[in-house]
């Protein structure tokens, strides 16, 4: 597979968005962090359209100063982009019922994961554009980011193209929310999905697990538990560590260790063949991660 584009601010036209009435659905994390970031680009606020059943999330929008909907049927009508950001186990339910029958004919929907556009989950019309803007982090790191100046890592694909004009709308809301400063990395929802299941399923279950282990080993060897918590999670250093690896690479990152430290990852890791590892993963990728999700979501209806 050769290597996939990467979108800059330089790529996008902001003018695409011009008059164009934008609703997020849902002001949670995601929501608040894309719509305060949608405004500072400057997107005028009477564009902008929080719909959200009344709740704290809804308080917030409106402390903040933008325009509330708790009629979902009434803030569908109106929209020409809808951001959908409320949880993947809610979405089917919501959007099919309360959004889709009410929304324009060549409306742009926004999703920020894959999953329900993966397995066919949501209801659209032909002549509507489907794109994924996805923010590659939590969406307080996605406000702190762009408030800094910084971009932030995301995905960004058309998955319907119903208007021809879909990537144009997906490049201008993914320069608006401060994701091509960085670099907005072309995708898929297939990709986007596959890579969040295993994460979410294969990866962070065994580091939670080698963690564990490691605890008990060494309590099982005489170190107390108040020492353990310092050394393996109140120090932070394991967050340092991924922290320096994301910007240097595991192996540069070596250079802020000692010597000994440095010998000892080193000459362990390569006594690590992987192989057993390897099969594991492949496993739950292939006939575990997919399962799992749909039976999730099945529970959730």
């Amino acid at each position: 597979m050769g290597q996939a584009k990467i979108y800059y601010d330089s790529d996008a036209d902001l003018g695409v968005l011009s008059n164009k009435k934008i609703v997020f659905l849902g002001f949670g994390n995601q929501g608040s962090a894309q719509a305060q970031n949608l405004r500072d680009s400057g997107i005028p606020n009477d564009q902008i359209l929080i719909a959200n059943r009344v709740d704290s999330y809804a308080e917030t929008a409106k402390a903040k100063g933008f325009h509330v909907e708790h009629d979902f049927a009434t803030a569908a009508v109106v929209a020409d982009v809808l951001f959908i950001l409320i949880p993947d186990q809610v979405q089917p339910r919501v959007f099919n019922e309360q959004f889709s029958p009410k929304l324009k004919s060549n409306a742009t929907i926004v999703v920020a994961s894959g999953y329900n556009v993966f397995f066919n989950l949501l209801k659209f019309q032909p002549g509507q554009d489907v794109v994924m803007v996805a923010p590659r982090m939590i969406g307080s790191s996605v406000r702190s980011l762009h408030e800094k100046g910084r971009g932030f890592p995301c995905f960004v694909s058309v998955e319907q193209n119903g208007t021809g004009k879909g990537l144009d709308a997906a490049l201008a809301l993914s320069r608006a929310i401060g994701a091509t400063k960085q670099g907005a990395i072309a995708s898929s929802v297939r990709e986007e999905t596959v890579m969040d299941l295993f994460a979410e399923q294969a990866l962070w279950p065994n580091i939670i697990m080698m963690f564990r282990e490691a605890f008990n080993v060494l309590k099982d060897a005489g170190c107390s538990d108040e020492a353990l918590c310092y050394e393996m999670w109140m120090s932070k250093e394991p967050a340092e560590i991924f922290e320096r690896a994301a910007d240097d690479g595991f192996v540069a990152q070596l250079k802020h260790h000692s010597t000994v430290s440095q010998f000892g990852q080193l000459s362990g890791s390569l006594k690590l063949e992987g192989g057993a590892m390897r099969e594991h993963f492949k496993d739950i990728l292939n006939n575990q991660a997919c399962f799992l999700l749909k039976k999730f979501l099945n529970l959730a209806e």
